[in-house]
């Protein structure tokens, strides 16, 4: 019984295989201008230094004690490693977000965490579970 249904599970598998793309993507490579290198290089500092310009950023660094010259300074002597890291870094932040919703998605979770090991009864901390 088991052989008439091998084959043609068989020819399924083959004939799904054939119907699947092997090609290979090739990468291109080559040389980059050095003006558009400088251009991306310069244009992540600039961003940097904008962001450090708003006001919200240089109330909290005077609340730091750190002062907005200072500030210019150091990420003028960043490298360019450091500059591409730091600009790719704050192209991934929320924008105009504080935090307030990971901090509520936090306490939900772990109010939804208490919750079933409370259920379960592994914890007593809620009254209104019954045990």
């Amino acid at each position: 019984m088991t052989q008439r249904f091998m084959k043609p599970i068989s020819l399924l598998v083959i004939f799904s295989f054939l119907l699947l793309q092997f090609s290979v993507q090739q990468a291109k490579a080559g040389m980059i201008d050095t003006d558009l290198a400088m251009a991306n290089h310069d244009n992540g500092r600039a961003r940097i230094l904008a962001f450090l310009d708003r006001p919200e950023v240089q109330q909290a660094m005077e609340q730091q004690g750190v002062a907005r010259a200072e500030a210019q300074q150091r990420v003028a002597s960043l490298t360019d490693a450091e500059v591409t890291k730091i600009a790719h870094a704050m192209q991934q932040l929320p924008a105009g977000g504080d935090g307030l919703g990971t901090v509520v998605g936090a306490a939900v979770l772990i109010f939804v965490i208490l919750l079933i090991t409370d259920i379960m009864g592994l914890t007593h901390l809620f009254s209104f579970v019954r045990h």
